[in-house]
């Protein structure tokens, strides 16, 4: 049931498709037959093509000025916010240098296991590693 509305739907979406393309076609070369004695053939496909681009710079102008920008609640204050909010919001502003830590906390661990096992172990217990 589901599956036959989805192909009826797209099937009706493609028949407007094709039929608003045979519509244009015929509106282009309506105007180029028209504009054709006055302006020549070099002109008139001048014309037409001209007020093509000018069509498709209005539609492309309405689509951007229809999106409506989404309001974001402010961000909370850094006070209020948890360290794997900060880690994760690092990680997505700054992929690369994220990626080197990452590999240089794994040279470190890989070296010296202890001093790991150690920032682990404080920030477990909430407590901050001792310098």
């Amino acid at each position: 049931m589901i599956l036959r509305r989805i192909i009826l739907t797209l099937s009706g979406a493609a028949i407007l498709a094709s039929s608003a393309a045979v519509c244009v076609v015929a509106l282009a070369f309506a105007f180029f037959a028209a504009v054709e004695p006055t302006l020549g053939r070099a002109g008139a496909a001048g014309a037409v093509a001209g007020v093509t681009a000018l069509l498709a710079a209005s539609a492309a102008a309405g689509l951007l000025l229809s999106g409506k920008a989404k309001r974001r609640p402010p961000p909370p204050s850094p006070v209020k916010r948890k360290a794997l909010d900060r880690g994760l919001d690092f990680v997505r502003d700054q992929p690369v240098l994220a990626i080197a830590a990452a590999l240089g906390t794994g040279l470190l661990a890989v070296r010296n296991p202890q001093y790991l096992g150690s920032v682990v172990r404080a920030f477990v217990d909430g407590n901050p590693p001792s310098r």
